[in-house]
C-alpha cells in the first residue's frame, strides 16, 4: 500500500527505519499529571491529517525539519465543520531512549497541538507515525521489544488518559514485521495503555501497509483479516486503522486516481467483512489530487463511510501541513490548487447523518 517516504517532501523527511512491538510492561512510571479518566464521548471523527511533526532527520531543528501545527493551521480546517484531526508524530523525538520518560520539550508540543485541536473543536488522534520502527530497529527486535512498546504507551495514556478528546493510533502503517509478531506488540501496548485506566479509543493498524484493499489477503506478512482477529483490548474500545489511496498501486505517491471505483469497491468489501465479524475500523488515510474526477471519487469513498457508521468510526484524509511543499499533489490547502479536494472533504464532513462534535 502507501510507500509514505515517498509522500514526503525530500527537505522534510528522512524517517530511518523500523519500531514497535507489544508485551505488557509492569515496571512503574515516574509521575505523570495525574488526571481522572473520563469516558470518551461518541466518536464520529471526520477530519484531516495535520502533518509536519513527523517530518526530518532525528532530532531536526524544530520549526525548520519539523513542526506540530499552529493554533492558525488547526483552526482553519476546524472553521470547516471538520470533527478531528489525525497528528502524526515521531517516536524518537517523544522518547529518544526506549523505557526512558518522554522529552519534555517534544511533549509539551504534542499537548499543546492537541489543546489547541480540543479548543477549535477537535478530536485528535495521536498517531505515531514509525511504520513499526525506532531508528533503524524494528519492534520485534532484540533493541526494540514489545515492551518497550508498550512502555511508550503506557508513558503517553498515563499522560492523557483524562482527556476524552484524545483517541491512540498505535503505529503507522506496519509494513515489513509479520502480522503475527505485530499484534503480540499490539496487545501489550493495549494492555498497558488500559492499566493506566485510560479508557479512549484504541485504534489499531494490520501489518503490511494495512490497505483496506489488501486487509482480507494472505501478504508476505500473513492475512490481518485472520490475525488481527487476536486483538485483545479489556475496555472493548478499538478499532482497526486502515488506509485506501485511489491511484495505481494504490499507495498515495501519485496525483491520478485511475483505480478509484476499485478503492470504493475494497472499502465497500471491508464494510462487510466488520459487518460479519462485529469489529469497527477507521479509515486513517485517503488522499486525493484535484486533478478530473478525483475530488468526486474521494467524496464517495468518505460517503460511503460515513453511512456505516456501526462498521466505521470515522475517516481522515491525507494531508494538509504547513511543511509540505507547494507542488505536494496531496497537499490540502483551502486555499491552494488542491481547494476542490478540500471542498470535498468539507461537504464529506457536514453530510447526513451529522457528525456532532
Amino acid at each position: 500500500m502507501a510507500r509514505p517516504l515517498a509522500r514526503f517532501p525530500a527537505a522534510a523527511l528522512s524517517l530511518a527505519g523500523p519500531i514497535l512491538a507489544g508485551a505488557l510492561l509492569a515496571a512503574a512510571l515516574p509521575a505523570e499529571p495525574a488526571r481522572a479518566a473520563q469516558p470518551a464521548p461518541p466518536l464520529c471523527l471526520r477530519g484531516v491529517n495535520i502533518s509536519g511533526a513527523e517530518f526530518g532527520t532525528v532530532p531536526g531543528r524544530y520549526g525548520f525539519d519539523y513542526l506540530y501545527p499552529s493554533a492558525e493551521t488547526i483552526g482553519r480546517f476546524a472553521a470547516l465543520g471538520l470533527t478531528a484531526m489525525r497528528l502524526p508524530i515521531r517516536w524518537e523525538r517523544l522518547q529518544p531512549a526506549l523505557r526512558q520518560p518522554l522529552d519534555p520539550d517534544e511533549l509539551a508540543r504534542l499537548e499543546a497541538a492537541v489543546a489547541a485541536a480540543t479548543q477549535a473543536g477537535l478530536r485528535t488522534v495521536i498517531d505515531l507515525h514509525n511504520y513499526a520502527y525506532h531508528g533503524k530497529a524494528r519492534v520485534d527486535s532484540e533493541m526494540v521489544t514489545a515492551e518497550a512498546f508498550a512502555d511508550l504507551w503506557r508513558r503517553l495514556a498515563q499522560h492523557f488518559r483524562g482527556d476524552a478528546s484524545v483517541a491512540f493510533g498505535l503505529m503507522n502503517e506496519p509494513h515489513d514485521i509479520p502480522a503475527a509478531r505485530w499484534l503480540v506488540a499490539a496487545n501489550a501496548a493495549i494492555a498497558a495503555i488500559r492499566e493506566t485506566g485510560a479508557r479512549q479509543l484504541v485504534l489499531v493498524s494490520g501489518s503490511g501497509w494495512s490497505g483496506a484493499h489488501s486487509w482480507t489477503a494472505d501478504l508476505p506478512t500473513g492475512n490481518n483479516a485472520a490475525i488481527m482477529l487476536g486483538v485483545v483490548d479489556p475496555a472493548r474500545n478499538t478499532a482497526y486503522e486502515v488506509h485506501q489511496y485511489l491511484d495505481a498501486d494504490f499507495s498515495g505517491t501519485h496525483a491520478e486516481c485511475s483505480r478509484g471505483a476499485d478503492a470504493l469497491e475494497a472499502v465497500e468489501r471491508l464494510t462487510g467483512w466488520l459487518a460479519k465479524t462485529g469489529r469497527r475500523a477507521f479509515l486513517g488515510e485517503i488522499g486525493a489530487s484535484a486533478r478530473r474526477n478525483c475530488p468526486e471519487r474521494l467524496r464517495a469513498v468518505l460517503d460511503h463511510v460515513n453511512a456505516n457508521p456501526q462498521q466505521w468510526v470515522g475517516w481522515t484524509a491525507w494531508a494538509a501541513g504547513d511543511l509540505w511543499a507547494p507542488d505536494y499533489p496531496l497537499k490540502l490547502d483551502p486555499a491552494g490548487a488542491n481547494a476542490p479536494v478540500v471542498a470535498a472533504i468539507q461537504a464529506a464532513a457536514q453530510a447526513k447523518p451529522t457528525c456532532e462534535r
